[in-house]
């Protein structure tokens, strides 16, 4: 899932949701300020967020709803990059010149800022990806575009002429690439070259699609220059990627255990040894299979557990169905959660569904698009689902669509949407804070996502009558659950085992499929998504805090627990790292795992 989060070229932390900061000008105009901060904490946030978030980051700007940005780019060069480093080692001593705020939510939002720093050094001075992925410009600049056309906030002349103002910047920013990649991972130019033909059909054909009421005759004539030179600089970088780059890409992906271990930290909190924590990925990876197993046999003892999965993966929508087929689960969640208390939902307001957009589809099954917290027009949500595409060989399609088995769909529904990320995104409009509106942890919000899947059907969705129609279809919709958590176990495993050099690509694909029980095509898509985002055992992991905090809350409470009371109070903390939900819900620092 990415959800909401902007190809924004340096923010290696998570920018989810809603991708908000707020300047000092916007706390002025009468957004909330801090919770419980001191009066030098709180300026210190809004000029961190004003001078550095989103001065380099004017994409997450746009997202935010803050579209005084709408016409700025970010600035690719080597000397962008020495700029974000400075400004952030300034704020980095500046906040730890600031004492630590007393008050529980200020001091969880302090953690929150001074990590969030950590994280990007860490992103720009280690991992470095604006030297190593020719993704990084190609896509990044494509997201800068998409950002002004997904949402009517403003007029097509509006929004085309702060699109021309971004337009007249990308040549540059792919130049940039020309200066600043060094020895790219060979698996990153070719995850850049397999996404460029997307690209540049997309600024060929969507891009003026979405700008054909523009009524602005000059304005047009304008813009079909900006975007020609455009599209000129893709097909240029895509050449200049085949012929020279890709000859010459034979550096490592890998960050090493010593960098994964500090992203880890940084990002999500959590400080548990990679050791101990393969064992916990292999433990529940086991503890999964073994269910799988007794479940597959209960379904039909005469064949194996692969060819009970086989006939799972065959149970699919038929081609040019899968959109609808996801739609029809919508209805059935929203009342389930509703009947059973399962969370409050703060909005009736659902999002629209939609194919994927290019520049994500190589590396994105399904993912979650939500407005920021600021955009006060065009609110509107996208849940994108990536559908087989059109130049799909037969066998291609046929195995494409098998990562739709129903089982996957009723899972990447309550994933994505209800009681998933997007309850969580309307929950956020409400968090405590503006840091808590802005930042957060992947162990939170993915974690949350991928939780619910599994305590969706332990509620007893997916039961004959309530989302299956037999006793049958209920056994394949929970094997496709525990399929989807086996998925998430091999990518925690795998990401560490590949960062740390002990697993190659070829090994992980068969991983995913042998011990994740993946189809190839899933394995493959999979593996290179793991190679640019090493932590993303995030999902595992975090689902694996929430439901020790629910054991822990539960306990607390005795007879004044519910489960949509632990949902609720999860939920309106917005999504830090659970170390942070812990100390608000249990009043402890006690183990998360």
């Amino acid at each position: 899932m990415i959800f909401g989060k902007p190809a924004v070229w340096f923010l290696g932390a998570v920018l989810m949701m809603t991708g908000v900061t707020v300047t000092t000008m916007e706390a002025q105009q009468g957004v909330p300020g801090e919770v419980g901060g001191s009066e030098e904490f709180n300026h210190a946030v809004d000029e961190y967020f004003a001078n550095v978030y989103f001065k380099y980051a004017p994409t997450a700007g746009t997202l935010a709803g803050l579209h005084e940005y709408d016409t700025q780019l970010e600035d690719f060069s080597r000397a962008g990059v020495d700029a974000v480093i400075r400004a952030l080692h300034a704020y980095a001593d500046r906040f730890a010149k600031i004492a630590r705020p007393t008050d529980l939510t200020a001091a969880g939002d302090y953690d929150l800022v001074v990590a969030n720093i950590q994280a990007q050094l860490l992103e720009l001075e280690k991992v470095r990806a604006w030297e190593k992925n020719p993704d990084t410009y190609s896509s990044g600049i494509t997201s800068s575009a998409y950002t002004l056309m997904e949402r009517k906030f403003a007029s097509p002349d509006d929004r085309l002429r702060s699109l021309i103002a971004r337009e007249k910047q990308m040549p540059a920013a792919l130049q940039a690439a020309h200066v600043n990649l060094m020895n790219p991972p060979r698996i990153y130019t070719e995850i850049a070259l397999e996404q460029l033909p997307d690209l540049i059909k997309f600024f060929q054909d969507d891009v003026p699609a979405a700008f054909k009421d523009a009524q602005d005759a000059n304005l047009k004539v304008e813009f079909a220059t900006t975007n020609a030179a455009v599209i000129a600089a893709l097909q240029q970088y895509e050449a200049w990627l085949k012929k020279d780059v890709l000859k010459r890409s034979h550096g490592k992906f890998e960050i090493g255990a010593e960098t994964f271990q500090k992203k880890l930290l940084y990002d999500e909190m959590v400080d548990t040894p990679i050791s101990e924590l393969l064992d916990i990925g292999y433990q529940d990876l086991h503890k999964n299979q073994t269910a799988f197993v007794k479940l597959a046999g209960e379904i039909d003892p005469k064949r194996s557990p692969k060819q009970v999965l086989a006939e799972l993966v065959a149970m699919h929508p038929a081609d040019g169905q899968v959109l609808a087929t996801f739609q029809s689960t919508f209805n059935g969640l929203v009342e389930f959660i509703n009947a059973k208390k399962i969370v409050t939902i703060p909005s009736n307001v659902r999002p629209t569904l939609q194919d994927t957009p290019p520049f994500m589809r190589a590396i994105t099954f399904a993912s979650m698009d939500t407005p920021g917290a600021y955009e006060k027009v065009a609110t509107e949500a996208y849940f994108n689902v990536t559908v087989p595409e059109p130049g799909m060989t037969p066998k291609q399609r046929e195995e494409a669509l098998e990562g739709f088995n129903f089982g996957t769909i009723v899972s990447t529904s309550v994933h994505e949407a209800w009681p998933g990320h997007y309850v969580q995104f309307l929950w956020v409009q409400t968090a405590p804070s503006k840091v808590r509106k802005l930042l957060g942890a992947n162990t939170n919000a993915e974690g949350w996502a991928h939780y619910c899947e599994q305590m969706m059907l332990d509620e007893g969705y997916g039961q004959p009558g309530v989302g299956a129609k037999d006793a049958r279809e209920a056994q394949f919709i929970r094997l496709g659950q525990l399929q989807d958590a086996l998925l998430r176990d091999a990518r925690f495993i795998v990401g560490i085992q590949m960062h740390t050099g002990k697993m190659t690509m070829a090994q992980a694909e068969e991983f995913f499929v042998t011990e994740g029980y993946q189809v190839k095509s899933v394995g493959v898509t999979e593996t290179k998504r793991g190679t640019s985002d090493p932590t993303y055992l995030y999902y595992t992991l975090g689902k694996l805090q929430i439901l020790k905090l629910r054991a822990d809350f539960k306990t607390k409470l005795g007879d004044e627990y519910s489960l949509e009371k632990f949902h609720n109070e999860f939920l309106q903390q917005g999504f830090p790292p659970i170390k942070i939900v812990r100390r608000a819900m249990l009043g402890n620092d006690s183990p998360t795992l």
